[in-house]
């Protein structure tokens, strides 16, 4: 179905891009990979996924706080595979604080990396999806871009205005064959959710699977991880013709948690 098209997935060497970007693959879709980190590893996991369609698998690792970056990273799509028809912003980071304790440096990053490396990639790549007569932008948000958290004010303010701009381009394409859709997973088992479960397995003295089920308990009603490859079949979904009236939708996978 995506066979031939070209995908941009920002944050895609682990975790849920990483995931998303294998699910694309083997629909045959040419990858674009970027963040930081080993970028072989997951180069060749892409390639793999995709080799029964001989796609093509690039990488770029702008950092998705340097708008500049971003748009070389944007001309290099345009270079090097005629465009970009499917985006997928997904970098985030993360850093938890009271706002009177936050830091102004980690808020700054955070919004950057975030929320406006989103602007940037979608105003690059609008243009051409528009002169193509097709495209797909999908936004990952997350449940706190639906719901709050204390200590996380950063980040929940930086995903909730993600949804919003995922409206407003959604408006502004409602008449042409672009979709802009967000996703909003709860938890996910990735390496920054293990790193939180670590934190608090050695802070309470609890073993590694007590402490993901306290996790999960506490807002996850179905007391289980989304996971990744979850994450990418609902990508695809949102890339075919089925979902082509699917527009400006903030689509939460949270096991309930928003929910309640």
């Amino acid at each position: 179905m995506l066979k031939g098209k070209t995908a941009l997935v920002t944050g895609s060497t682990s975790g849920i891009g990483l995931g998303i970007a294998l699910t694309l693959a083997r629909q045959g879709t040419h990858v674009v990979l970027n963040g930081f980190g080993d970028s072989e590893g997951p180069r060749k996991e892409v390639e793999a996924a995709g080799k029964d369609h001989a796609i093509r698998v690039g990488y770029h690792g702008a950092d998705m706080s340097k708008p500049a970056e971003i748009e070389d990273m944007m001309a290099t799509i345009d270079k090097d595979f005629g465009g970009c028809d499917i985006l997928v912003n997904n970098a985030g980071i993360q850093f938890v604080a009271n706002v009177e304790d936050f830091p102004v440096d980690r808020w700054d990053a955070i919004l950057a990396i975030n929320l406006s490396s989103a602007f940037h990639t979608m105003r690059l790549a609008l243009p051409g999806m528009k002169k193509r007569n097709w495209g797909r932008i999908i936004n990952i948000a997350s449940t706190h871009g639906l719901v709050a958290s204390a200590g996380k004010s950063a980040y929940v303010a930086a995903k909730h205005g993600l949804i919003g701009l995922t409206k407003s381009a959604a408006l502004e394409t409602a008449t042409v064959p672009v979709t802009v859709n967000a996703i909003c997973p709860g938890w996910v088992l990735t390496p920054l959710v293990q790193k939180q479960i670590d934190a608090r397995a050695e802070k309470e003295g609890l073993d590694v699977a007590e402490a993901k089920r306290q996790l999960l308990a506490e807002k996850q009603p179905s007391l289980q991880f989304t996971t990744p490859e979850e994450l990418g079949a609902l990508t695809v979904f949102l890339c075919s013709d089925a979902a082509v009236n699917v527009r400006g939708q903030a689509w939460a996978m949270d096991g309930g948690w928003t929910a309640q």
